[in-house]
């Protein structure tokens, strides 16, 4: 189930899926630890024609952000109970709490009683073992804790609190949780539990007909007892209304700050550009970790998720926030990867937002020989994307990690090739899934080799500016000398090596074979191979039925719907043939086939603007996780792009 709506200030972030349930609350790292983990965090309704969880199908449900904002706005309307209900909520920009304001609508004429439940089911630092769920009559909240993690639950409705609670077992010999005990309208005021636990809430309403009464509920988060004391005393203060607010105003003018001009786009792709920039920043910590998803529901996949930082992936991303005007950000990611490379100058797959290394699937043996288990493309893309951004920002405090960073991933760039070819030694492709040299990490690695020349240049390091500069150019002349089919005219996606040691050809058409070959400067977009190389990638990727987009290559099982089906269309294949249509374009018109690619992203995204990894090929409905920060990043670059693009057609100066 995807996440419709994601909110965070980069120390927390609450996820929440299509039934507008909390599903993931991460703190004290966006990404790291999740103390929900795909449980729920439920709102139940009960009025004289019955009770009903707002998951419940007889709920009608629109679930959006606030124009430009990082708010919530969500209607859910019930016939059978005839209840509207409107909610907004937010992570304060500043404070962790969770604020959340419910207005309850009586639908009937005559005046009635409603209540309103809500059930919280943490599992404290991703376990249900030995957490304490408690009343606390010195702060009249729920309280849960479990060591250095303490979360506050209050709420009021007219200055008044909440009338009704009970804390509960959750799991343990078939209990199901306290929130059944809310549906028969009555919670056992059971004052404390412990072990795997869950409590709820309850506010009773007397509604004449047709009036509607607020509910605000919150969740503050701290380390220590005395700072939840305190959040809750800063949320009476201020009032959880003008804090809704502030925030508000905050994202507001934090995502407006940019007088990037849209020239002829949609109204539709500028609130996606400007969605996206806020998506991507709720899941960057404040550390520079640029996390690629916090939706668990993935967790059936060998029980791990995607909350993790990928340097290939933050490297685009921070391309994008770059290009959007966000340099503050960007220099923490970089931070961030000078601090975690490897003595051996290499980065590994993934970190958690902690700075430890993540989880892996990589193979340390390769036909019986030692085998770095990377993805070469991590490396090399940083250090692009680090030129890339020192290009635009001049900022001299790039200059504290040429001898951390640039200088130890470009040596190692240097001496991980094979002496023969001169390209670069077999490691995991993009995808994770293959072994071999790939074209696209090659591309990479040359364009990470080159930005390495260029900081040694700047820096007055002539002999290593030199090194750079002759293995970069080996690199380059090695791609189109063996990566190349003279035959059929068109790039291969990988050369490998069987256990005697031979060379062997992988002929998959990927889309990152020829993206990577113009994007990092091997050939120009209109050179007549990469022509060739994408009229093959075009005819055999794209994606026939009406969803439309282009697979990310030949056979891809991932998320496959049936076996029968085809592949599935993914957001940064697609954004990939933008570009490629940007750089070719020769006349304002040629630009239509990149508004269309940019129209369909608008059109597929869900309701809340939020962009999956993957799409359905038949039904166009989102695969895998939701929202893939890398799938919004290629949307910015794309736009960007385009944008730059329009202005060279025109005639436009600055």
């Amino acid at each position: 189930m995807t996440r419709t709506i994601i909110l965070g200030n980069g120390n927390m972030l609450v996820c929440l899926d299509k039934n507008a349930r909390i599903r993931d609350f991460y703190y004290p790292h966006v990404g790291q630890d999740n103390h929900v983990s795909g449980r729920v965090h439920r709102i139940g309704v009960l009025t004289d024609a019955g009770f009903s969880w707002v998951s419940s199908e007889d709920w009608n449900l629109s679930i959006k952000y606030k124009k430009d904002t990082m708010v919530s706005e969500i209607s859910a309307y019930n016939g059978r109970l005839n209840v509207n209900l409107t909610m907004n909520e937010v992570v304060h920009h500043e404070k962790n709490i969770y604020l959340r304001k419910l207005k309850v609508e009586n639908k009937n004429p005559e005046t009635r009683k409603i209540k309103v439940f809500f059930g919280q089911e943490f599992h404290i630092s991703e376990t249900n073992i030995g957490d304490t769920a408690y009343f606390d009559p010195t702060l009249d909240s729920l309280v849960h804790y479990k060591g250095k993690r303490y979360f506050l639950i209050g709420g009021e409705s007219g200055k008044k609190s909440f009338d009704d609670y009970a804390t509960g077992v959750n799991g343990p010999d078939d209990k199901v949780g306290t929130y059944k005990d809310a549906e028969d309208g009555i919670l056992s005021k059971n004052a404390i539990e412990h072990g795997s636990v869950d409590s709820a809430m309850g506010f009773s309403l007397v509604l004449n007909g047709g009036e509607s009464k607020e509910i605000n509920y919150w969740i503050a988060v701290g380390e220590k007892y005395k700072e939840i004391f305190a959040l809750k005393e800063f949320i009476l203060k201020n009032t959880p209304e003008k804090l809704i607010r502030e925030t508000e105003e905050f994202w507001k003018k934090w995502v407006n700050k940019s007088s990037l001009k849209f020239y002829e786009l949609s109204e539709e792709v500028q609130d996606l550009f400007k969605r996206s920039l806020l998506i991507i920043n709720a899941q960057t910590n404040k550390n520079g970790a640029i996390i690629a998803s916090n939706d668990t529901h993935n967790f059936k996949f060998k029980k791990d998720t995607y909350s993790y930082m990928w340097p290939r992936d933050g490297a685009l991303v921070a391309r994008s926030f770059d290009k959007a005007g966000y340099s503050d950000i960007t220099s923490k990611f970089f931070e961030f990867c000078s601090e975690v490379l490897s003595d051996g100058g290499f980065l590994f797959p993934k970190y958690r937002p902690d700075r430890s290394v993540g989880s892996s699937w990589h193979s340390w043996l390769n036909h019986g020989k030692i085998q770095l288990p990377i993805q070469e493309d991590e490396t090399a893309l940083v250090l692009d994307s680090l030129w890339k951004h020192y290009k635009r920002n001049k900022n001299e405090d790039v200059k504290k990690l040429y001898g951390t960073l640039i200088k130890n991933a470009g040596n190692f760039l240097v001496k991980f090739r094979d002496e023969k070819t001169k390209l670069p030694k077999e490691s995991y492709d993009l995808w994770e899934e293959k072994l071999g040299v790939h074209t696209f990490t090659c591309a990479t690695v040359y364009a990470g080799l080159e930005a390495a020349k260029n900081f040694a240049d700047i820096f007055g390091e002539k002999q290593e500016k030199e090194k750079y500069e002759k293995a970069a150019q080996e690199v380059k002349d090695a791609i189109l000398k063996y990566l190349y089919d003279k035959d059929r005219g068109i790039f291969i996606k990988r050369i490998y090596s069987d256990e005697e040691g031979n060379w062997l050809r992988d002929n998959t058409i990927d889309v990152s074979t020829v993206y990577g070959l113009f994007e990092y400067k091997i050939l120009p977009a209109n050179d007549e191979r990469i022509v060739r190389t994408m009229e093959k990638t075009l005819e055999k990727l794209w994606c026939i039925t009406p969803t439309g987009g282009v697979y990310r290559y030949e056979n891809d099982k991932y998320y496959r719907t049936g076996k029968d089906a085809s592949e599935n269309p993914w957001f940064i294949s697609t954004f990939w043939l933008a570009e490629w249509y940007i750089e070719n374009a020769k006349k304002i018109g040629d630009l239509k086939l990149v508004e269309d690619l940019l129209k369909w992203a608008t059109n597929r995204a869900l309701p809340s603007g939020a962009l999956s990894e993957q799409l359905n090929p038949n039904t166009a409905e989102p695969l895998s996780v939701s929202p893939l920060t890398w799938s919004h990043a290629g949307f910015i670059i794309a736009v960007i792009k385009y944008i730059g693009k329009y202005k060279i057609l025109k005639g436009i100066k600055d």
